[in-house]
C-alpha cells in the first residue's frame, strides 16, 4: 500500500553535512504531517523535526540551528538537512509520516514508517 523509502544516510566527519530524503507513494490523498525521527542504540526514538501541511514545523531542542526540514508536497517527499553534525546525532533515523489513504469514495486517516537509513558521524 503506501510505502516510505529513506535515502540520504551515511558516514560522516564531526562538523560535517549530510541530507535525507524520505519519499512517500501509494494511494495517497494527503499528507498532515512528515516528520523525522531518530533512534541511537540504548536510546528511546525521538523527534528530530517534524512539518505538517500548513507549514508548522517542530523541531527538538537538541537539533535547533543545525538541522533544517522541508517538504516538497507535490511529490509527498520530505528532507531533512543537517549541518554541524555531531558523534551525538548518530542514530537510525526514520521517517514518519500521517496521511489519508485514499479510497473511492472516502479517505482514512493512517499513520506509516520508513525502514529507517543510518546516520553514522564519527571521526
Amino acid at each position: 500500500q503506501v510505502q516510505l523509502v529513506e535515502s540520504g544516510g551515511g558516514l560522516v566527519q564531526p562538523g560535517g553535512s549530510l541530507r535525507l530524503s524520505c519519499v512517500a507513494s501509494g494511494p495517497i490523498s494527503g499528507i498532515n504531517v512528515m516528520g523525522w525521527y531518530r533512534q541511537a542504540p540504548g536510546r528511546q526514538r525521538e523527534l528530530v523535526a517534524d512539518i505538517s501541511s500548513g507549514g508548522s514545523i517542530n523541531y527538538a531542542d537538541s537539533v535547533k540551528g543545525r538541522f533544517t526540514i522541508s517538504r516538497d508536497a507535490a511529490k509527498n517527499t520530505v528532507y531533512l538537512q543537517m549541518m554541524s553534525l555531531k558523534p551525538e546525532d548518530a542514530a537510525i533515523y526514520y521517517c514518519n509520516v500521517d496521511l489519508n489513504l485514499r479510497s473511492f469514495l472516502t479517505t482514512r486517516r493512517a499513520n506509516y514508517w520508513g525502514q529507517g537509513t543510518q546516520v553514522t558521524v564519527s571521526s
